[in-house]
């Protein structure tokens, strides 16, 4: 079973986020990276289905030479090899763009199936790995919490309001995961020793043959306009009274006088 997993290097969840000069980015200088929480599980379960059906696990990520530690924590893992696609002229990419790279990027890479986090937690926009399914003309299951691999196919469990459902899907296809398919392990020492050593091949668009007019900022579908913090909240306000029906009125009277709800 060859599988291939995409992952994304991300400002940890905990990071203080600041906005840039330019109104449109955010301050990178002082932020910690870390792997998509969602592609921490894609990771371990590609290694689960891995170790269960034999192959290799291949990690594609996209960025700057900064990405490339997000490869190895997933090779520290337990993944094979690596492809970093590291290209300023894919910078500042929309996820339409993205998901042509990493297309490109797979078709050259033999695989069965193909594991992504159903949203990277930064931009937030659910669509990269359903573009890569589009751009390779492959199925794809979304927000999977249980996955199966029968004879030639991949069958899911995927999460839906108010509950779940069982889809199957011939290979080679693609699913994304989301929290509750498995628990990531860490690193260990070993692991992290082995990771220096497994191979990363480094990726251009050029070498991909993806038209750089087509990717990058300057080329962006989906243009950000400005970033803006959402505004503070006002301070709760305690209705102090001595009874209940004093309090009720009370606050009958600050939704009708102040808030003008009522």
């Amino acid at each position: 079973m060859e599988i291939v997993v995409l992952v994304k290097q991300v400002p940890d969840t905990e990071s203080i986020i600041e906005i840039e000069g330019d109104g449109v980015s955010i301050k990178k200088q002082d932020i910690k990276w870390v792997m998509n929480p969602y592609d921490e599980i894609a990771v371990e379960e590609a290694l689960q289905i891995r170790d269960a059906q034999g192959g290799a696990v291949t990690v594609v990520s996209m960025g700057a030479q900064k990405a490339v530690e997000t490869i190895r924590t997933a090779l520290a893992m337990g993944a094979d090899k690596g492809v970093h696609i590291n290209d300023p002229a894919a910078e500042g990419s929309d996820a339409l763009a993205t998901a042509k790279i990493l297309a490109a990027a797979v078709k050259e890479i033999p695989c069965d199936l193909i594991i992504a986090g159903h949203r990277a937690v930064d931009e937030d926009n659910y669509q990269v790995a359903a573009g890569v399914a589009e751009f390779l003309d492959i199925p794809q299951i979304s927000m999977v919490v249980k996955a199966e691999v029968l004879d030639g196919k991949i069958k899911c469990h995927r999460t839906i309001e108010g509950g779940t459902v069982v889809v199957e899907a011939a290979l080679p296809a693609l699913f994304t995961t989301q929290r509750g398919l498995n628990e990531p392990r860490y690193a260990s020492l070993p692991g992290i020793m082995k990771a220096k050593k497994k191979p990363v091949e480094v990726k251009t668009v050029a070498d991909l043959g993806v038209d750089a007019a087509a990717v990058g900022a300057a080329n962006r579908k989906v243009k950000i306009k400005a970033l803006n913090f959402p505004p503070e909240r006002q301070a709760v306000k305690i209705i102090e009274a001595e009874s209940a029906r004093e309090k009720a009125a009370e606050l009958v009277r600050v939704l009708h006088e102040e808030s003008k709800i009522i």
